[in-house]
C-alpha cells in the first residue's frame, strides 16, 4: 500500500458535502481534512501497489459532486518516530 494526498477545491459551499460523500464511498480514503487556503479538503487515500493513480484520482475524486480542481501529491517513504 502506498499514499497519496489528493488537495480538494471545491464549488462554494460545498466541502462538507462532498468530504462526507468521499467518506462515504471511497474505501480507499484514510482521513479528510478541510484546510484553508487555495483548496478546501485535503484527502490521504491508501492505494494498492499495482492500483493506478491517475485513473483512481479522475475516477473516484474528481467525479465527487462539487469538485471543481484537485492536486495529487505521490508519496515516496513514510518516516516515523521511534
Amino acid at each position: 500500500m502506498r499514499a497519496i494526498f489528493v488537495m480538494i477545491r471545491c464549488e462554494m459551499g460545498t466541502a462538507y458535502r462532498v468530504a462526507q460523500e468521499a467518506a462515504d464511498t471511497i474505501a480507499e480514503l484514510s482521513e479528510m481534512f478541510s484546510i484553508s487556503g487555495q483548496y478546501d479538503l485535503l484527502g490521504k487515500f491508501y492505494l494498492e501497489s499495482d492500483q493506478d493513480t491517475g485513473r483512481f484520482v479522475t475516477e473516484k475524486v474528481q467525479t465527487l459532486p462539487g469538485v471543481r480542481e484537485t492536486y495529487t501529491m505521490i508519496t515516496f517513504n513514510a518516516f516515523t518516530g521511534a
